[in-house]
C-alpha cells in the first residue's frame, strides 16, 4: 500500500524546480516559462535564495553544483572559494580551532562567480534576466520566515552593539522584524543593480556582459568594498576586534571551475558527487557499505515500498553504523585534492567496503571512531571534543555565533539551501548554496551582505589532510547529488541542507528511491534519523559517541530496540530532520517529477 505523503509528487513534461523556499522555486519556474533552460532557472533560483533565506546563505557564501547538459557527461562546478593567501596555521597562533563566526574564518566568496560561469557556458539568458527576481525582492521586501525572525531576535544584542552593518539591514527602526512582516535589503539590491549596469556596458553580446559582471565582482567595486571593509580590524560577536585575512587580491586571483564528478555504481544507477574537497564521497562509501551489508537487498525484498520501509531497527542500525565508518574516513582522509593525497580509489572500492562491513555488529553499537588505513599510511585521527550534556549546546552541524549576550548556540544556527531543476530537454542541475549567513559575520554596509566562515572547517593541525594552508579549499559539507542510469542519462537530482547530516538524510532517501520508492514525496516523508557520533565540521567541532537522533515516526518498538543495541537515542520533534528537494526524469517517456520536503514549512516544488 502507498505510504502517507504530506503533499502530492508533481508530475509533468515541461519543467520542474524544487528548492528550500517557495519564492525561489517560483522564480525558477518563471524563468522556464519565459523560455529559459534548466541552467538559467537554477541561476535565478540561486540568487533568489540569497535574498529570501539570508539565515541560510548569502552572496558572501559558496556553492557546489553537479549538472548534466543533455547529451553530455555529468560535471561538477566548483563554487567553493579558497583560503586567503596569508591564511596559515601560524596566523591562528594560540587557538586550537578556527572561530565559527567573524571575519577570521572568511574564504573567497565563490557563489557569484560559479553562477555566472554556469550561465555563460550553459544558459541562454542575460545577467539582468537572472538577477531581476532577486533584485526585486530585495528592493520591495520579502516575507520574513518565523525562523529568520527568531534568529534576528536572538542576535539583536550582537547587531546593536557590535555589527552596525547587520543592524542596518536586519533591525529596521531598531527592532527585529516580526514573522510574516516584509524585510528589505536596499544595499544588496543596489549592488546587484550596479553589477547589471556594468555588465550591460560591456556590450550587447550576452557572454561579454557575463564576463563584465564577473569582473565587477572579483576585480571591481565588490572586491574593493570587501578589501576596504577588512583593511581595519572588525569586531567579532563579542565585540573584540579581529584583523581579517581576506583581501581584494584574493578575490581577483580566484575563479570557479569545472571538474569531473566522483561516482560509483549502485545497482542499475551511477551516483555522482563532488571530489573530496566536499564530503560527497562519504555518501558513495555509504552506498558501497549498504551493498556489502545487504541494506539495499532488504529494501527490495519488501516488494512494494510501504510507509514503514526504511525505518525498522535493522535498517536504521546498519545505515547509522555505515555512516559512522564513512565519516570517520572523511575526517581521516578528505581534503582539497589539489593539495593533499586522498586515496579515493581505495576508499570507494568494493573490497574496502566489504572489509569495513565486517566491523558492523548487528547486535551492538560501536562507540569509537574507526577510520581505515591505506597504502601503508596511518589515518589522521581528529581531536576529540566531547559536547557537554546541555541540549542547548548541541548544534545540528551548522555554525554558531558565541557572544557575551548569553544566547544559546542552538538558537543561532546558520544552515544551507538546496535547489534542483530539470527541463524538457533533459538538462538537470543539483546545487547546494550556503555560507555568508546573517549570523556568521557583520554585514558590509556598502554591499548588504556578510562574508562567510567556511575556513572554520579546516583543522589547525598540519597532519590533517584538511589542514589550513594558503589558497586551499576547506573540506565542506555541501553535497548535491546527481544520478544517471546505465546509458548515462540523468534521472534524478536530490539534496538537502543540514551540514554533516546532508549525506545522511540524502543517503537514506536515496536508498529508498533507488530500491523501491516510486514516489519522491513518499521517500521524503518517511521518518528520518541521523548520528553525530563523529567530529562535527563546525566550531566547536564536537563529537557525541553513540548518538542517534530519530523522529518519533520510526515507532516506539524500533526506538526501544535501538536503545537495547546501545544507541543513545534522542527522539526529536516530528517533521524536524531534513529539508530534502528532488527532481526526476524518465528518458523514455519524458515525464518529469518533483518533490520538496514539508519539514521546515518553506520548501516547495513547482512544475508542469
Amino acid at each position: 500500500m502507498p505510504g502517507f505523503t504530506t503533499r502530492p509528487q508533481l508530475r509533468g513534461d515541461f519543467g520542474m524546480v524544487a528548492s528550500t523556499h517557495w519564492l525561489a522555486s517560483a522564480t525558477g519556474m518563471s524563468v522556464l516559462e519565459r523560455g529559459g533552460n534548466a541552467f538559467d532557472a537554477a541561476v535565478a533560483t540561486g540568487f533568489t535564495l540569497q535574498v529570501v533565506e539570508p539565515h541560510l546563505n548569502g552572496p558572501g557564501g559558496e556553492v557546489p553544483v553537479i549538472f548534466q547538459a543533455a547529451g553530455n557527461a555529468p560535471r561538477v562546478l566548483c563554487g567553493q572559494g579558497v583560503s586567503p593567501a596569508t591564511a596559515s596555521i601560524d596566523a591562528f597562533a594560540g587557538m586550537d580551532r578556527i572561530p565559527g563566526s567573524g571575519v577570521l574564518a572568511a574564504t573567497v566568496p565563490g557563489a557569484f562567480d560559479a553562477w555566472m560561469l554556469l550561465l555563460r557556458d550553459h544558459g541562454t539568458m542575460s545577467v539582468r534576466e537572472v538577477l531581476e527576481h532577486a533584485v526585486g525582492l530585495a528592493e520591495r521586501g520579502y516575507p520574513v520566515l518565523a525562523r529568520v525572525a527568531a534568529v534576528i531576535e536572538n542576535l539583536k544584542p550582537v547587531f546593536a552593539r557590535h555589527w552596525a552593518g547587520s543592524a542596518g539591514v536586519y533591525l529596521p527602526h531598531g527592532t527585529a522584524p516580526a514573522a510574516g512582516s516584509r524585510l528589505r535589503n536596499p544595499a544588496l539590491a543596489a549592488a546587484y543593480t550596479r553589477i547589471i549596469r556594468e555588465a550591460e556596458r560591456g556590450g550587447g553580446d550576452r557572454e561579454a556582459q557575463i564576463e563584465a559582471a564577473r569582473r565587477s565582482w572579483a576585480q571591481g567595486f565588490v572586491a574593493e568594498a570587501v578589501g576596504a571593509f577588512l583593511a581595519s580590524p572588525v569586531p567579532n560577536g563579542r565585540g573584540e576586534p579581529e584583523q581579517g585575512l581576506l583581501t581584494a587580491a584574493d578575490m581577483a586571483d580566484w575563479s570557479a571551475h569545472y571538474e569531473d564528478t566522483t561516482a560509483v555504481t549502485h545497482g542499475a544507477h551511477t551516483v555522482h558527487k563532488t571530489g573530496p574537497w566536499g564530503q560527497g564521497p562519504a555518501m558513495l562509501q555509504q552506498l558501497r557499505l549498504a551493498e556489502a551489508l545487504g541494506v539495499d537487498t532488504d529494501l527490495r525484498r519488501d516488494g512494494v515500498f510501504g510507509a514503514n520501509a526504511g525505518v525498522d531497527a535493522d535498517f536504521i542500525h546498519r545505515v547509522t553504523e555505515s555512516a559512522k565508518l564513512a565519516f570517520a574516513d572523511r575526517e581521516a582522509w578528505y581534503g582539497d585534492p589539489d593539495h593533499t593525497d586522498v586515496p579515493l580509489k581505495e576508499l570507494l572500492s568494493p573490497s574496502y567496503a566489504a572489509e569495513r562491513a565486517r566491523l558492523v555488529d548487528d547486535a551492538r553499537v560501536a562507540l569509537d571512531l574507526r577510520p581505515g588505513a591505506h597504502g601503508g599510511r596511518d589515518p589522521f585521527v581528529a581531536p576529540l571534543y566531547l559536547a557537554d550534556d546541555t541540549p542547548g549546546d548541541r548544534t545540528t552541524g551548522e555554525p554558531t555565533v558565541r557572544n557575551a549576550a548569553g544566547i544559546a548556540p542552538s538558537d543561532q544556527r546558520g544552515d544551507t539551501c538546496h535547489l534542483d531543476v530539470v527541463d524538457a530537454h533533459g538538462n538537470m542541475v543539483s546545487a547546494t548554496p550556503s555560507g555568508g549567513w546573517l549570523s556568521s559575520s557583520p554585514v558590509i554596509p556598502d554591499l548588504g551582505f556578510p562574508l562567510g566562515t567556511r575556513a572554520q572547517m579546516f583543522w589547525l593541525d598540519p597532519a590533517s589532510p584538511n589542514a589550513l594552508a594558503p589558497r586551499r579549499r576547506p573540506r565542506t559539507t555541501l553535497s548535491p547529488t546527481l544520478v544517471t542510469r546505465e546509458d548515462g542519462q540523468a534521472v534524478l537530482a536530490i539534496g538537502t541542507p543540514g551540514g554533516d547530516q546532508q549525506d545522511q538524510w540524502t543517503t537514506t532517501a536515496l536508498l529508498r528511491i533507488l530500491n523501491g520508492a516510486t514516489d519522491l514525496q513518499e521517500a521524503m516523508d518517511t521518518p528520518m534519523f541521523h548520528t553525530n557520533a563523529f567530529p562535527s565540521s563546525f566550531h566547536p567541532r564536537e563529537t557525541l559517541p553513540g548518538d542517534l537522533v530519530v523522529e518519533p515516526g520510526v515507532g516506539v518498538e524500533t526506538i526501544e530496540e535501538l536503545r537495547r543495541r546501545g544507541h543513545t537515542v534522542r527522539v526529536v520533534e516530528a517533521w524536524s530532520l531534513g529539508r530534502l528537494a528532488a527532481v526526476a526524469r524518465d528518458p523514455e517517456s519524458g515525464e518529469l517529477r518533483a518533490a520538496a520536503d514539508a519539514r521546515g514549512g518553506q520548501g516547495y516544488a513547482a512544475g508542469r
